[in-house]
Order: structure tokens, then sequence, then C-alpha cells
């Protein structure tokens, strides 16, 4: 995990996604070109609430999140995605 820097907008979170799965649970190796879009990630770093809305992540919280939510950064050589807090669908 990177030790990042920074500021959040309010009500948002940048999350660092969980590792596609290589092998299936049978053993079966996935190729990348079949490897679904992780849906699971650990929230890095939040905003703070907004005025209407406040914020109920915090930084190590696992959340699941929509398939097509967030938008990808690459920030010293890691993956993350910036999103919304109501992107977020479940937090574990």
């Amino acid at each position: 995990m990177a030790d990042l820097k920074g500021k959040i907008l309010a009500g948002k979170i940048l999350v660092q996604p969980k590792p596609a799965e290589e092998k299936t649970v049978s053993g079966i190796i996935i190729p990348d070109s079949a490897k679904e879009k992780p849906q699971i990630g650990t929230v890095m770093l939040a905003g703070a609430a907004k005025k209407d809305e406040p914020m109920e992540l915090k930084v190590g919280d696992v959340v699941f999140y929509g398939k097509y939510s967030g938008t990808e950064l690459h920030i010293d050589g890691e993956d993350y995605l910036l999103m919304s807090q109501n992107d977020v669908l479940y937090i574990s």
C-alpha cells in the first residue's frame, strides 16, 4: 500500500481495488482477457462530509461498489478509483 498524501473533495473517496482473481476455486487459471473487473476494494482516502450529507466511510473500510463506478487513476504505480460515497453499495 502506498502512503498517499493529498486531499479528496467532500463526499468523495479514493479506493484501491482488490486484485482480480488469478484462479478459479477448482484451480483453473483465468486468462487476462477473461478476468472480471473487481467490485471490492479498500478506502485509502476519504473526503469531508458535505453540507447536507455526512461522510459514512473512513480509511480502511472494505467496500463493494457498482461495476462501472468511479474514475480510474494511476498514482505512484498503483491503480485506484475515485468515486462518490453514493457509489458504494455495501460496507464490509
